[in-house]
């Protein structure tokens, strides 16, 4: 299962060797938890045109959560629209589920925005306006993001997870995101085979909690960004095909109407004949994405 997903999404991926370097438009390999360890590096690129800071997007890689160093991907898929449109691009590795079980990946994710938003003078960042985004498990932990803004641990049932984690030195900075772009992200882990119950014990989603999930269902719950909206949250865009046999298409359906019903859906875009990024990605759904960034940066 693991080499299938895998295979599936990094079509396009190419390794980058180099440790701490940073050029004129650029800083790569910057470590956000202050451990030296690989899944922990993010690269930053600002734009060609010159501004004393720049918003930044974060772009998070998919791999069904099983890789932990494929920030390169992130940026190969999405990276470009975004520096077009005048974004500082920010992409980050996390560790997989064979790291450590879930809530590493959110915990990662949250470290890597208080790095940003602490360094931000050091890096021309514009910390007013942090966004997010990210594909197939990338988009699950993007969306994660956007709904547990202030949110720090979270219990369902008897069972408590600390979302926000102390990864790094910056643990008292915030890492609330300001906008949110779901590309085809699994959501609501209970229905995921045939839309309508959980996957079996050797799915990708059972690794990440080191168990079966119809036998977990509050952590279940708790893996879930549709647990935690409030009207609070920032505003989502969600891009899925219609013909993705990787992630069913009515995971964002269920999350879309979940979004739409506390007024932060901005637009469902399904695309017909889309595929788990083949055919989803294309000319007009960048755009989609880079407007929408564009729009809540108030640019």
């Amino acid at each position: 299962m693991k080499k299938i997903v895998i295979a599936t999404l990094v079509a396009v991926f190419s390794f980058v060797g180099c440790f701490g370097q940073n050029t004129e438009r650029q800083w790569l390999n910057l470590n956000y938890a202050g451990d030296e360890l690989e899944c922990h590096n993010l690269d930053i690129y600002l734009p060609d045109v010159e501004k004393p800071s720049y918003k930044a997007v974060i772009v998070i890689y998919g791999s069904a959560w099983f890789a932990n160093n494929m920030k390169q991907f992130a940026y190969n898929a999405l990276g470009k629209p975004l520096l077009e449109s005048g974004f500082a691009v920010i992409s980050i590795n996390h560790r997989s589920s064979g790291d450590a079980p879930y809530p590493a990946q959110i915990n990662d994710v949250k470290a890597a925005i208080r790095y940003i938003r602490a360094n931000a003078d050091k890096y021309q960042i514009d910390a007013s306006f942090i966004g997010i985004t990210g594909f197939s498990s990338g988009g699950h932990l993007a969306s994660l993001a956007g709904t547990t803004n202030n949110v720090r641990q979270y219990t369902v049932g008897s069972t408590t997870v600390d979302i926000e984690g102390n990864v790094g030195q910056f643990t008292e900075v915030s890492s609330d995101v300001s906008a949110v772009v779901d590309w085809f992200g699994p959501i609501d882990m209970t229905r995921m085979s045939e839309c309508e119950k959980p996957n079996e014990g050797n799915s990708p989603e059972a690794a990440l909690i080191r168990g079966n999930p119809a036998d977990n269902l509050e952590m279940i719950a708790l893996l879930n960004p549709m647990t935690f909206i409030d009207e609070n949250d920032p505003k989502f865009l969600v891009i899925h095909g219609q013909a993705d046999n990787v992630v069913p298409h009515c995971q964002s359906v269920y999350f879309s109407e979940a979004l739409k019903e506390k007024g932060l859906l901005t637009e469902f875009i399904s695309v017909p004949e889309g595929q788990h990024g083949p055919v989803t990605f294309n000319d007009d759904t960048m755009k989609k994405m880079a407007e929408f960034f564009l729009k809540e940066a108030g640019e």
